[in-house]
């Protein structure tokens, strides 16, 4: 692959513009679903786009006190990290000889990046409430990374070891879905409720708490740096999704009806955590941790033990 090439992968297809606009497009079927299930017409497909184009257009205010290279610099890693972790899952699926040696490592790292992006500008923000914003979102990211972990690992155990994103997809193409196993569907559902924490969303999304801490960790971000954290919280939608899809649930196949099914798969799991954020209240922190550490945890290593013993 020549340098060229490359770039077009990061700034075009399947990476940056790519992820953006399905992610403000897929934060539209979000927000239109939240509207439905209060009776509510929603707003329109292009309501995304026009929120971000209107940050952008407004002031940057940097807080007295502040870190500037951290405060600024925070949101553009968010949205840089989401990109690459995009790009390298898709070309995963779509071209899976291509993937490198680890890549499934690598992008779950990068797919954490987000949240210590947020971590880090909210803390660099040197204001009460973001710092508290910031230690909820440090404290959901220790808690909803292990099970993740252990239920990312039940695909590589049944696959006999494989770390490549494109040797899983691969494999799920000759012998099936790890989802249709009993330690897949198991690991799905860890996976599912490790996608609502992830994506900061009720009953997870103590970090931001409008109603307790105003906006928590980005209560002092305006303009294009707060319009960088919410396209890179919308380019999440796409890449959080997929990761699980690919990883666990077949991924896109390589045939029309397989694509069909895969856009279908990935639906379901867009429609299902919006559905739990606006039928289920916001927990206390500890609750969410002792969630994590305990239920979700358990249930990772019970998948674990099955997918060891071949179940």
């Amino acid at each position: 692959m020549n340098v060229g090439h490359a770039i077009l992968l990061f700034l075009i297809f399947p990476g940056f513009l790519f992820t953006a606009v399905l992610g403000l497009l897929v934060s539209w079927l979000d927000r239109k679903v939240t509207a439905r299930v209060q009776w509510r017409v929603g707003p329109p497909f292009y309501q995304g786009f026009a929120d971000f184009f209107k940050l952008l257009g407004k002031e940057t205010i940097i807080p007295v006190g502040a870190s500037r290279l951290a405060f600024l610099g925070s949101p553009l890693m968010g949205v840089a990290a989401v990109t690459l972790a995009s790009t390298i899952l898709i070309a995963g699926m779509v071209w899976p000889n291509q993937s490198f040696a680890g890549d499934l490592i690598v992008v779950f790292y990068l797919l954490a990046i987000p949240s210590l992006a947020i971590i880090i500008g909210g803390a660099a923000s040197k204001n009460a409430l973001a710092s508290l914003g910031s230690s909820r979102e440090m404290k959901l990211v220790l808690s909803y990374e292990l099970p993740l972990i252990l239920a990312i690992l039940v695909p590589v155990i049944q696959s006999g070891g494989r770390l490549r994103i494109g040797e899983l997809v691969q494999y799920q193409m000759e012998h099936g879905s790890f989802a249709w196993s009993l330690s897949g569907v198991i690991a799905l559902l860890v996976c599912i409720m490790c996608l609502q924490g992830k994506l900061g969303l009720v009953p997870f999304d103590q970090a931001e708490a409008e109603t307790e801490i105003m906006g928590g960790a980005l209560v002092e971000y305006s303009g294009a740096p707060l319009a960088m954290f919410k396209l890179a919280k919308a380019m999440m939608l796409v890449a959080m999704p997929v990761f699980i899809l690919a990883v666990l649930w077949g991924g896109l196949g390589n045939t029309t009806s397989s694509f069909i099914l895969g856009i279908i798969k990935y639906l379901v799991l867009i429609v299902l955590v919006t559905l739990i954020r606006n039928t289920n209240p916001r927990v206390r922190i500890d609750h969410v941790m002792k969630f994590f550490w305990g239920l979700v945890s358990a249930f990772a290593v019970l998948a674990v033990i099955l997918a060891v013993l071949g179940v």
